[in-house]
This record gives structure tokens, sequence and C-alpha cells, in this order.
């Protein structure tokens, strides 16, 4: 393997804290995806507008990082913790979390881990968000009629997945660099180009 592939101490430090802070925010979304399901009542494959945010630490980890296992590390370690923190649905989160980190993995391993840029974050948003809508539309959602419901959550998780976790996580690239605390990473030193 390449010596750029190869994960510093700093890199998996780095991916840990990201995993650790968005398991104890999937946690907590969790929570607030409960309490938004009558604001959805009218069109509940709508409530799919908020999913991203779950998928946000495997297009993040893979900006910040930019080493290939990066975006599967990030969400897979986040399910485990949500779930360790007591996920309302369980330890199967871990293995949505495997398929989502796959998602995102795709996308940069596609431009073979050299591309970080705003095309390539909205890329692994949006993979990363179809891989979570072919997993809710086998498993949480086969009861569900295809064309009213199933369908339309699986589009609206792909929306909300390439602009709250590509677009979302490129811009928090960008802040995140602007402050210096990316400076012993390619994020760090690209800033102009995060």
């Amino acid at each position: 393997m390449d010596n750029n592939n190869r994960w510093r101490t700093i890199d998996i430090v780095v991916a840990s804290v990201i995993a650790v802070a968005f398991g104890v925010i999937f946690w907590a979304w969790g929570l607030l995806w409960g309490a938004t399901d009558a604001a959805f009542a009218f069109f509940p494959p709508a409530q799919t507008l908020i999913y991203g945010v779950w998928l946000v630490p495997a297009v993040l980890g893979g900006l910040v990082i930019r080493k290939p296992g990066a975006s599967l590390y990030c969400e897979l370690v986040a399910a485990i913790i949500s779930a360790l923190l007591g996920s309302q649905w369980g330890g199967i989160v871990i293995v949505q979390g495997l398929m989502q980190g796959v998602g995102a993995e795709l996308a940069f391993a596609a431009f073979r881990y050299r591309s970080y840029r705003l095309p390539t974050a909205l890329l692994a948003g949006a993979l990363t968000g179809l891989s979570a809508a072919i997993f809710d539309f086998v498993y949480w959602n086969k009861a569900y009629e295809l064309v009213s419901y199933r369908i339309p959550y699986a589009l609206l998780t792909i929306v909300s997945a390439t602009v709250i976790a590509g677009l979302g996580s490129f811009f928090l690239t960008r802040a995140l660099a602007d402050t210096g605390v990316l400076d012993r990473f390619p994020a760090g030193r690209d800033r102009a180009t995060v």
C-alpha cells in the first residue's frame, strides 16, 4: 500500500473523534426523528429530508482523513456508538452504518482517493444516501406501498444525503480547515481547494 494511504496515529484519533461525536449525535437525532413523526404526517416519506444527518460522518471522515477506509470507519464506529447508547432501532444500526460507509467509500474510491472537491463530496453524499435508501427499502420499508411510500422515501433520502452529508460535510471541512485544526491533514493544507 502507498505510504500516502497508510493511516497515521493522528488519522485514527481524529477519525475516532468524528465517529464518537456523531455516534452521540445519531442517538440524539433518533429521538428528534421520533418527535417529528407528526410534523410529516401529511406525507411520511418527507421525513427523510432530515435523514442526511445520519450520513455526515461517512462523507466528513473521507474529506478530512483522505485515506481508504475513512468513510467506512467513521460511519460504522458512529453507528456502533449510537447502538451502545441505546438507539431506538437496536443493533441493526450497525449493519446500516456499514452499508452507509461503503456508499461514501465507493465515491472516494471512484476518484482513486485523489479528489476531495465539491463534486466528489456530493457524489459521496448521494451514494451514501443510495446505500441507506437500499437498506431501508428492503429492511424497514418492505411492508409499505411501493409507489406512494418506498420510492419517494428512497429518492428523498438521496436528496437529503447529497445536501446534508455531501454539501454540508464539504463546507464543514472547509470551515474546520479555516480554523487551523486540520493543519496536520491535507484538508488543512489545501484550504483554497477543500
